[in-house]
């Protein structure tokens, strides 16, 4: 109704003469089939443009193939998604078309519209067609500010603040303590990418919420959590000493537990950490928990040789605890010895 309102008024009252852009000449007809009219050369040039364009269209697509799948209860395949934007922008390049991709706006519209399968795919491209045969005069009036209109309302029901809200709570004290500012990673990395769409258009904005989310990532893994434990009493177990401060203690032993893998972004820190840990007077014994590390690499375990030696020369012995296979197999591989004791 809108749309019809709005070619009705600028063609009664001449409103393009008055200010009011409207959508203007639109070419009817089909498209001729054919490869794109580009000298070779500039194939090359037009790759990185093309790959950028790729990016931002599959993620809105998929976005927007995401959000209605969680509203609706089904499940999609990113890969099927890739696959089926690939094939339209194949047939789309060989037809003189724009870009294909999952659009938010026209998801919206479609989803409000009643839509719930693929039929109403194909009922808008028969609508289409029909369109460029036989309609294309009537759009040629439509005011850019209807259409606009449209696009805003049809959008109006995916700003979705309670999301926003949801990232923002997922935060509790500890977390604080053990990453400072990063420990709202994901709402943080959220609102970077909107402010970046907002600011800067689509494609900075994508990257600037990639990029975000890769700083706060190698921030937190830089600074591993690595837990005091005490062991509970008469049930043989041990915890983390902040959540139980009651559980017994061990005079002349420490037992820690690095809650993160052990790699050359993060060994400099937890070597710290322990270090300054074993250094408490009446120390003799520094057990390391790995039970929570997935995944150590070689920086990580000639830290912790290097580290079991300077700890010898304090008579303070260190101790593996709990490696699990892999962490095991790094720590002592085939032909090296390591000065560190492993334990099950």
């Amino acid at each position: 109704m809108a749309v019809a309102f709005g070619i009705l008024a600028v063609y009664a009252l001449n409103l393009q003469h008055h200010g009011v852009k409207i959508v203007g000449h639109i070419d009817g007809g089909l498209p001729s089939f054919g490869l794109p009219a580009v000298p070779s050369g500039d194939y090359l040039k037009l790759a990185g443009p093309a790959v950028g364009i790729m990016l931002v269209g599959f993620a809105e697509g998929l976005g927007a193939a995401k959000t209605y799948a969680a509203k609706n209860g089904y499940e999609i395949s990113a890969n099927r998604e890739l696959a089926g934007l690939g094939a339209a922008n194949l047939g789309a390049g060989l037809s003189s078309g724009m870009v294909v991709n999952g659009s938010l706006s026209k998801t919206a519209v479609n989803g409000a519209a009643g839509a719930r399968t693929q039929l109403s795919g194909l009922v808008t491209a028969v609508l289409t067609i029909l369109t460029l045969l036989f309609l294309t005069g009537l759009f040629q009036d439509l005011p850019e500010a209807t259409l606009a209109a449209v696009v805003i309302a049809a959008l109006v029901e995916l700003v979705d603040f309670a999301a926003l809200r949801a990232l923002y709570q997922a935060y509790t004290s500890r977390l604080g303590q053990i990453y400072g500012p990063a420990a709202r990673a994901d709402f943080i990395a959220a609102v970077a990418a909107m402010l970046g769409v907002l600011v800067f258009d689509t494609l900075p904005g994508l990257f600037i919420g990639i990029g975000v989310s890769m700083v706060l990532l190698l921030y937190r893994a830089s600074r591993p959590h690595i837990a005091v434990l005490r062991q509970i009493p008469g049930a043989g177990r041990w915890a983390d000493r902040s959540q139980h401060p009651e559980d017994t203690v061990i005079d002349g032993l420490i037992v820690l537990r690095v809650e993160s893998g052990l790699f050359f972004d993060n060994a400099d820190y937890a070597r710290t950490v322990i270090g300054r840990a074993a250094d408490a007077d009446g120390i003799r014994a520094v057990v390391l928990d790995c039970e929570t590390v997935p995944f150590v690499d070689v920086t990580a375990a000639r830290m912790l040789d290097d580290l079991s030696r300077t700890l010898q020369a304090k008579r303070v012995r260190l101790v593996i605890a709990r490696g699990v296979g892999q962490v095991r197999d790094v720590l002592v591989w085939p032909g090296r010895p390591s000065p560190t004791r492993s334990s099950p």
